[in-house]
C-alpha cells in the first residue's frame, strides 16, 4: 500500500470505517480520476489531496453516523456531480444499488469511466433532469433512500428528491452548519411533497455539517414535481 492509501486508511480508520486494501485503492484510484479530468472539466474546486479526502471521502460516507446506509437497498445520487456522496457510499457499501443523476452529459460520462474503472457492480448513471426522471413509473417513489450535496436550498432539493422516494423511504440533505432558517424555509414543502424532518449536526475535521433526514410519510402529489426549472426559480413557500 502506498504513502497515499495508506493516509486515506488511516483516516477511514479513525472515522470508524475499516475497509479492505482494494476499497482503499479504490478510492485513491478515484481520486487520480477526479484531479486528472478537473484539468480539461469543472469537477470540484477542491484539488488538494488531504482536503479531497475528508472534504469529499469522508463527507459523503460520514452518512453513517446517523443511518444504516447498508439497510438502503436502492440509492440515488441525485444532481451527484464528479459524483458525490454517491460513489463513496458505494465503495464503502458494495452491496448497495446506487443510481447516479446528473443534467451534464460530460459528468455522466466521467462517472461512467469512474465504475468501470473501480469495476463497481450494480450502478446506474442517468442523464437527465429530476423533473423528468420524476415522471416515470421506473424511477418515481421507487427509491429506499436519496441523497443529494446539490447547493440548492432545500425547499428546492425536497421537490426534485422527494417524489423518487418510496413510502417509508428517506431523502437526505448534506448541508453546512448553519441550515436551520433553511429549514424552516422548508417546512411547507416537505409537508406538502409528504415527508417529515429531522435535523443532525456533528463535526467533521474543523468543519462543522449537517443533515436534513426527511422520511417519506405519504405520496407526493402527482403535481410534483413541477415542470423543468420551476423548482429552482419558484420554490414552495
Amino acid at each position: 500500500m502506498n504513502e497515499s492509501c495508506s493516509y486515506i486508511n488511516e483516516k477511514l480508520k479513525e472515522h470508524n470505517f475499516l475497509l479492505s486494501e482494494s476499497q482503499v485503492r479504490q478510492f485513491y484510484t478515484y481520486y487520480e480520476m477526479l484531479t486528472e479530468k478537473n484539468k480539461v472539466m469543472n469537477l470540484t474546486a477542491i484539488t488538494e489531496f488531504k482536503e479531497v479526502v475528508e472534504k469529499h471521502f469522508l463527507d459523503s460516507i460520514s452518512l453513517h453516523q446517523v443511518m444504516d446506509v447498508s439497510d438502503s437497498v436502492k440509492i440515488l445520487d441525485l444532481g451527484t456531480g464528479a459524483g458525490f456522496p454517491g460513489i463513496p457510499l458505494k465503495i464503502a457499501f458494495p452491496e448497495i444499488e446506487l443510481t447516479l443523476m446528473d443534467s451534464l452529459k460530460k459528468r455522466t460520462v466521467f462517472l461512467e469511466d469512474v465504475i468501470s474503472a473501480l469495476a463497481l457492480e450494480d450502478v446506474t448513471v442517468l442523464h437527465g433532469r429530476a423533473e423528468d426522471f420524476a415522471r416515470d413509473s421506473l424511477y418515481r417513489e421507487q427509491f429506499d433512500l436519496c441523497v443529494s450535496r446539490a447547493v440548492a436550498q432545500l425547499s428546492t432539493l425536497v421537490e426534485y428528491c422527494l417524489p423518487f422516494v418510496k413510502i417509508g423511504g428517506t431523502f437526505v440533505s448534506y448541508k453546512s452548519s448553519e441550515v436551520q432558517d433553511e429549514v424552516k424555509a422548508a417546512e411547507k414543502a416537505i409537508t406538502l411533497l409528504g415527508g417529515e424532518e429531522r435535523l443532525f449536526q456533528f463535526q467533521l475535521g474543523e468543519n462543522k455539517r449537517s443533515f436534513v433526514l426527511i422520511e417519506k410519510k405519504k405520496k407526493t402529489p402527482p403535481l410534483y414535481p413541477r415542470r423543468a426549472g420551476t423548482p429552482s426559480k419558484d420554490p414552495i413557500r
